[in-house]
């Protein structure tokens, strides 16, 4: 059993591998990954620091390029993936597209999350026609689900095992996109931070807006979090609660016992 952890900074990537990490998964300071936040990410400089700290502690680097690329500038992606092959990376976590498995056949591939890969019919796909060596599973399927396609799939399978949940499939959310135009998939973020806004109303009160949406009000001893739209407090028939979902993690590694064996990772989120 492999353990991979996200790093959105060097600061993090090293305490994941000082930590007993097998291998961290990053992105590159671009919209070509979905977290896509301000103030996270690698620029080259700190890529290539990442994989000579990665390395010389013989881990593994793993660099998520996983949003869709736009056909206008579908250059950007492809600059992602040259990227990630020229500075050392150990596998890429992609939605599958023919640029990659072309120019760089012998780079390990993985499916991102973001393709969604539910069903044994997908996972011999991407296996079939792009040599993947490993696919992500989706955050919806429930654990019999999992044990399920471990025993038909034909490589090795990664799931989450610390996770933030969400009522949404990952790599089907367009959400965001009715009040932005933009989705995790489109800019790597559900609310892009161009969109998100805090103020602070004369009583202390804090308000979360997203495009100038209210998704939230907090009060001062409260903890406040990321305004995005389907973990917002609503008024819905004169009550103010969690409409869509209530913010939630959960962790799955007493559970994942039984379903994984050695050939397959768990991954947090």
């Amino acid at each position: 059993m492999e353990l991979l952890c996200p790093a959105g900074a060097l600061q993090t990537l090293k305490a994941a591998i000082d930590n007993g990490a097998d291998a961290v998964y990053i992105g590159l300071k671009d919209d070509t990954n979905t977290r896509h936040f301000a103030g996270l990410n690698f620029t080259d400089q700190r890529l290539q620091e990442a994989k000579r700290y990665v390395h010389r502690h013989g881990r593994k680097l793993h660099i998520a390029i996983n949003t869709f690329a736009h056909p206008n500038g579908y250059a950007r992606w492809q600059h992602a993936i040259d990227t990630a092959a020229q500075n050392g990376a150990d596998t890429r976590i992609w939605q599958c597209w023919p640029y990659a498995a072309e120019r760089y056949p012998t780079l390990e591939r993985h499916v991102s999350v973001q393709a969604s890969a539910t069903n044994q019919v997908a996972i011999r796909f991407y296996q079939k026609q792009f040599d993947v060596a490993r696919v992500v599973l989706p955050r919806v399927l429930s654990m019999h689900q999992v044990k399920q396609l471990a025993q038909v799939s034909p490589v090795p399978l990664e799931m989450f095992a610390f996770v933030s949940l969400c009522i949404m499939a990952e790599g089907r959310c367009y959400l965001s996109s009715y009040l932005t135009g933009e989705s995790p998939n489109t800019v790597g973020a559900c609310s892009p931070a161009r969109f998100v806004s805090w103020q602070q109303t004369a009583a202390g009160i804090m308000e979360a807006r997203l495009n100038n949406v209210l998704i939230d009000r907090y009060k001062p001893d409260e903890n406040a979090g990321y305004p995005t739209l389907c973990k917002g407090r609503y008024l819905v028939e004169g009550q103010r609660y969690h409409a869509l979902e209530e913010p939630t993690s959960l962790n799955t590694l007493a559970a994942a016992a039984g379903v994984v064996g050695s050939q397959h990772r768990l991954g947090e989120n």
